[in-house]
């Protein structure tokens, strides 16, 4: 107790007394000693090494924690639920009270016909459960927000004439058949644009406003219309100098999955505002909404028109000098490629007056004023006699030339016509950069001819697209599997050279047109 006292005291005193003036060294008086310093326990290299410690300890206990969970959690399933059978009755009902009788069909041939196609290489069993046929955007608002009420895929239809199975019902649903809507809405030469609806035919277009001087120069098959096109992005023959689809629309009037109408832009050639709808629905395939108004972007009809064949030794060959000519940058209206199996079929069906020789051949069109098109001829026929091509044949008049040029577009018909009772034709086609196309080429013909099928190569050469048809027996195991591996084959081979495959069982599944999803 004493001691505590007097220690207290003598802080107390050290801490308010004031400190003494230093004396000489030679004072005999003795210093006074120091506090001793007390050192803290948790010093900076202490917390550092006990952060790491706890930082590792909870780093191996939340991985162990995350892998029990992912190893006991089951997978989701991303299955979709759409209506039962007493919905999709009730909703037949509501859409047919509020529309008319006349305005949806549930006929079997009518749902048919808007799920199968006999040119379709892909057909599944699943049927639209309704066809729609609306007349207008209201109406097609309104079947929109009726299925989406009841958890009801829908399909859009228009010319029905894709190749791999973009109009498939894998879910049932409804098919919005376009085809009361095919009108011309309006022409603006001045501006050289024209709005329609979606089943207007390119052709039937075209050949109603052809006095305006003015042309739509997108060409598929030649029972492709508008809204189709739309919805696949496609191209044509007259891609490797106009471009695709997406090249040549304005905008559109869309309605959506919900039923609300958008249009994704007013009617200029260019605009840097807002997102780019117009683009984001085109090559959608209806997945994303149904295209009801379509504005297009018109051209000028060439002044001079001439269409020239030309044949070669091998496919090599031919796919080779295609590349010299769009490398040397002549301006070319078209170029497409046919083997000798398809130069046969061209001769079977009859579609010309002459008869061609069946070997590798490329057609060309060219167009522009007549001296541009002379300048334009003698250039591509020294690029191609380089190449072992034989002599030039040009069409005579401008029936021959149509006549010449729907033989190439019409090729899967001339195909078709030549099948026998139980066969079918699978159609395929991949897209490889330019350099490659005549390598792929190549290969893949080879390979088409080792089949022991009925199989011809053709396609748009210009823009590296190559296409083949194979007919065979859908019913003999046998030769589907060997169908199957040269497509899929062909698929592989353009994907290690950097292209695309546009065609192909898995893609056609996933890339059915359903809006409800």
């Amino acid at each position: 107790m004493e001691y505590g006292r007097l220690s207290t005291t003598v802080l107390r005193v050290l801490r308010t007394s004031k400190p003494r003036q230093p004396r000489r060294w030679q004072s005999t008086t003795p210093r006074q000693t120091p506090i001793p310093i007390q050192h803290a326990f948790w010093t900076t290299g202490r917390v550092a090494l006990f952060t790491a410690f706890t930082g590792t300890i909870a780093y191996l206990y939340g991985i162990n924690d995350l892998s029990s969970h992912l190893r006991n959690e089951k997978p989701k399933t991303s299955t979709p639920v759409y209506a039962n059978k007493s919905e999709l009755q009730k909703a037949i009902g509501d859409l047919r009270s509020d529309l008319g009788d006349d305005v949806i069909s549930t006929d079997a041939e009518d749902l048919h016909r808007h799920g199968y196609s006999e040119w379709s290489s892909i057909n599944i069993d699943t049927l639209p459960v309704a066809v729609a046929y609306p007349k207008s955007t209201e109406e097609v608002s309104h079947i929109a927000r009726v299925c989406s009420k009841y958890r009801i895929p829908i399909i859009p239809y228009s010319g029905g004439s894709s190749l791999e199975a973009n109009f498939s019902a894998p879910f049932g649903g409804v098919s919005v058949d376009f085809c009361f809507m095919d009108k011309i809405l309006k022409l603006r030469p001045d501006d050289m644009d024209v709005t329609v609806q979606p089943s207007v035919g390119w052709m039937s277009l075209n050949e109603q406003i052809k006095d305006s001087n003015l042309f739509f120069p997108v060409d598929p098959g030649p029972s492709a219309m508008i809204g189709g096109m739309v919805g696949t992005s496609c191209s044509g023959t007259n891609a490797v100098r106009y471009g695709t689809m997406k090249d040549w629309v304005i905008n559109l009037t869309v309605v959506l999955a919900d039923g609300t109408v958008i249009k994704t832009k007013r009617r200029p050639r260019k605009s840097a505002a807002g997102y780019n709808l117009t683009n984001l629905f085109i090559g959608s395939e209806g997945t994303l909404g149904l295209v009801t108004e379509i504005t297009l972007k018109l051209a000028v009809i060439p002044q001079e028109t001439s269409v020239a064949v030309v044949s070669f030794p091998t496919f090599r060959a031919a796919a080779a000098t295609a590349m010299s000519v769009v490398r040397s940058g002549i301006p070319i209206a078209a170029m497409e490629i046919m083997d000798d199996v398809q130069m046969g079929v061209v001769n079977s069906a009859g579609a010309t007056s002459k008869k061609w020789a069946e070997v590798p051949t490329l057609f060309f069109k060219f167009s522009g004023t007549p001296q541009a098109v002379k300048e334009h001829i003698q250039q591509v026929r020294q690029l191609a006699r380089e190449q072992g091509a034989g002599e030039f044949e040009f069409a005579s008049n401008a029936e021959e030339q149509k006549a010449l040029w729907s033989a190439r577009k019409e090729a899967l018909w001339s195909m078709m016509a030549l099948r026998r009772e139980g066969d079918e034709i699978w159609s395929t086609d991949v897209a490889v950069p330019l350099s490659r196309l005549a390598d792929i080429a190549e290969v893949s013909k080879k390979e088409l001819d080792e089949l022991g099928l009925f199989a011809s190569a053709l396609g748009h050469i210009g823009d590296g697209n190559f296409h083949a048809s194979i007919m065979y027996k859908r019913s003999d195991p046998a030769e589907r599997e060997k169908v199957e591996g040269c497509v899929k084959r062909m698929v592989d081979r353009a994907l290690e050279m950097e292209g695309t495959c546009t065609g192909g069982e898995t893609q056609c599944y996933h890339e059915v047109a359903d809006c409800a999803s």
